[in-house]
């Protein structure tokens, strides 16, 4: 009879304890989801971002567009060798 009551108390205790257990990995799972979304949409915009500087990156090293902005836009000329003077100051 003692083992019969034991049994059911187990049996009392033990079903609501699984049903808790089981309601806090749900909400866990949720918590968890949406980071994972949050984390891809920000890993997304990283990529993207990335993208766009690698784009720039090889524009800007191109060394036809760095000859192209240096004429074109900031009105530079290649100064030739000859018109290059040299100046040596001895530290002595």
């Amino acid at each position: 009879m003692f083992k019969g009551k034991l049994l059911l108390y187990f049996i009392a205790f033990t079903i609501p304890m699984f049903l808790g257990i089981s309601a806090w990995q749900s909400v866990r799972y949720s918590n968890l989801e949406r980071q994972a979304r949050v984390l891809e949409a920000d890993q997304e915009k990283w990529v993207e971002n990335n993208k766009r500087l690698i784009a720039d990156i090889a524009t800007i090293t191109s060394s036809e567009e760095i000859e192209n902005v240096a004429r074109y836009e900031l009105n530079l000329e290649k100064i030739r060798p000859e018109n290059v003077l040299q100046i040596w100051i001895d530290s002595n």
